[in-house]
C-alpha cells in the first residue's frame, strides 16, 4: 500500500451521491451528516417530508450538497420514484443504505399479522426492493456501486420481546449474503452493519431501566453506542479505495455483544 492510498483520500467519498433510507431516523441522520463530512452528495430519504427537508437544510448549510426525497420504501412505485427524484436532483446514486426499520414489543402469541406484516415490509422487503431498484441502476450504468443494509444484534441471537424484528433482521443478513455473490458480476459490493444498541426512535420504549441493564450486563463496552459511531464503518463500507475488496460482510458495531455468551 503507497503513502497515497493510506492516506486521507482512502476515506475520501467527493462527488458520490449517496441515498439514504431511513435517513430522517436517528441512526440514519448520523449517517447522512457522516457520509457528506466525506465528501459525499447524499440524498436523504424517509417518510416525513417535513424531517426530510430539515436535514437537508442542515447539511446544506454545512456546505454539504443534499436534497429531501420523501419515499415509502415498502413500495416499489416509491422507491422508483424517489431514485428518478435523487438522480433529477443530485445525480445517479453510487451508494445505497438501507436503514429504514420499525420494532414492537408485542408478545409472541399476541402479535397479529398487521404488525407482523408491517415490521417484515418496512426492515427486510423495503430493503430487498430497494436494492432492486437501485441496483438495477448501478448495474445498467456499468460503474459499479456500494448497498450497505442495517442489521441488527438480533439478527444473530434473538433478543426476547422482540420475535418479528430478529426474524427481519435474520433475512436481512441472509439477503446481504445472496447480493454479495449474485451482484459482484456488476461489480456491486453489498454489505451489512450489524449495530448493537444504540438510543433511537424504535427502540425507546423497548430500553426500560432493566432491560438497559441486562443489555449492559451482556456488552463489554459497558454502555450503549452512540449514534456517530457507526459512521466510520458506513464510510469505510462506502469507500472504493479503503473497502473495494470487502462485500458479503456482516460487520459488529456493538460493543462486543455479540462476543458474549456466559
Amino acid at each position: 500500500m503507497t503513502g497515497e492510498v493510506a492516506g486521507a483520500g482512502l476515506f475520501d467519498l467527493t462527488g458520490r451521491v449517496a441515498a439514504v433510507i431511513g435517513g430522517t431516523g436517528v441512526l440514519g441522520g448520523a449517517v447522512c451528516r457522516g457520509l457528506g463530512a466525506a465528501g459525499a452528495i447524499v440524498a436523504v430519504m424517509g417518510r416525513s417530508r417535513e424531517k426530510a427537508d430539515a436535514l437537508a437544510a442542515e447539511l446544506q448549510a454545512a456546505g454539504i450538497r443534499a436534497a429531501a426525497v420523501t419515499v415509502d420504501a415498502s413500495d416499489r412505485a416509491s422507491l422508483e420514484h424517489a431514485r428518478q427524484q435523487a438522480e433529477e436532483k443530485l445525480g445517479p446514486v453510487d451508494i445505497l443504505v438501507n436503514a429504514a426499520g420499525v420494532n414492537s414489543s408485542t408478545p409472541f402469541f399476541e402479535i397479529e399479522l398487521e404488525e407482523w406484516h408491517r415490521i417484515l415490509d418496512t426492515n427486510l422487503t423495503s430493503a430487498f426492493l430497494a436494492c432492486q431498484v437501485f441496483g438495477r441502476a448501478m448495474a445498467d450504468r456499468g460503474h459499479g456501486g456500494t448497498i450497505i443494509n442495517f442489521s441488527s444484534a438480533s439478527s444473530e441471537i434473538p433478543l426476547s420481546r422482540v420475535l418479528t424484528y430478529s426474524v427481519s433482521k435474520a433475512g436481512l443478513n441472509n439477503l446481504t449474503l445472496y447480493l454479495a455473490r449474485e451482484l459482484a458480476p456488476h461489480r456491486i459490493r453489498v454489505n451489512a452493519i450489524v449495530p448493537g444498541f444504540f438510543p433511537a426512535e424504535q427502540n425507546r420504549r423497548l430500553l426500560d431501566e432493566s432491560r438497559i441493564g441486562a443489555i449492559l450486563r451482556h456488552t463489554p463496552a459497558g454502555r450503549l453506542g452512540e449514534p456517530d459511531e457507526l459512521v466510520g464503518t458506513v464510510v469505510w463500507l462506502a469507500s472504493e479505495r479503503a473497502s473495494g475488496f470487502v462485500t458479503g460482510a456482516l460487520i459488529r458495531v456493538d460493543g462486543g455483544f455479540g462476543a458474549m455468551t456466559i
